[in-house]
């Protein structure tokens, strides 16, 4: 069934207070199944299913999925699309509040599962740190975002995108643009375009580090004024002097002067094993 289809048999509008913006062109459907090299031995959890279109396309090719919607009335109108699928599990909760561990260990098999997702705009970025936290039971996330967050995913150092989320993306992934896909192709169409990107889930950092929970703090600090040389914002943000940011840069080998944009994945992990040098 077409999405206009089921939105006039069910009388739906899209909800503007849950940033709902139905995918009307379904070719984007499969190149979302295709990056994800979806199989038959496939589970997968789909965050925001909406209409279900989607829903089905993975029902269609793969083990299980389970589709969290957080909005009561599409679960009424998925329950009914879906009763025939065995294969198809539905849960009306916010994903965001969900234990991704205990989703595996209730409702699927494998060791680890797949997200593909049309994700919701105003709650993309933590949702895809969410996916980085549980690298361990995720394989690979393929999922639909606002362009500009693509092409921060997909930063590399010295760009005016790179930041926060750049840096934890690929550090534990391999990312891509698999595809643009234009505002019209939305009912109603969003203010922006979009993009499909494919994320390849590592178990392991790129770069090695002593500690994780260190490494962000000092990226954090480090972002937290982007328009302040490296030297500032470490100082201002880890309550360090003068002093200690200096041999902390110096003995890294990175130019204080520097801004945090311009940080390499290495050099953040660099300044992370001096920083716990220095405090141990």
């Amino acid at each position: 069934m077409k999405i206009r289809e089921i939105m006039k048999k069910y009388d739906i509008r899209p909800s503007k207070r849950l940033g709902q913006h139905f995918l009307m062109e379904e070719s984007f459907l499969y190149k979302m199944l295709k990056a994800a090299q979806i199989n038959e031995d496939d589970e997968v959890l789909e965050i925001g299913p909406g209409l279900g279109v989607l829903t089905l396309k993975l029902s269609d090719y793969s083990k299980k999925v389970v589709a969290v919607e957080k909005d009561s009335t599409l679960i009424k109108i998925l329950e009914d699309l879906v009763k025939d699928r065995k294969n198809v599990c539905l849960i009306n909760e916010d994903v965001l509040k969900l234990d991704l561990s205990r989703i595996k260990e209730d409702y699927f098999e494998n060791n680890c599962f797949k997200i593909v997702a049309n994700l919701p705009y105003y709650i993309t970025s933590p949702i895809l740190m969410k996916v980085i936290e549980n690298r361990e039971i995720i394989s690979k996330a393929v999922v639909m975002v606002q362009k500009e967050v693509a092409e921060r995913l997909v930063s590399p150092p010295g760009s005016k995108s790179y930041g926060i989320l750049s840096v934890a993306v690929q550090l534990y992934s391999d990312v891509e643009i698999v595809d643009l896909v234009k505002r019209c192709a939305f009912f109603p169409p969003p203010k922006v375009d979009s993009a499909i990107v494919k994320l390849d889930i590592r178990k392991e950092a790129k770069v090695a580090m002593p500690d994780e929970k260190t490494f962000f703090k000092i990226v954090e600090a480090a972002f937290s004024e982007r328009r302040k040389t490296l030297k500032n914002s470490l100082r201002n943000n880890l309550n360090l002097s003068n002093e200690e940011i200096e041999m902390i840069l110096k003995i890294s080998g990175i130019d204080g002067s520097r801004r945090a944009e311009t940080l390499s994945l290495q050099e953040f992990a660099s300044l992370c094993r001096v920083f716990m040098d220095l405090k141990e």
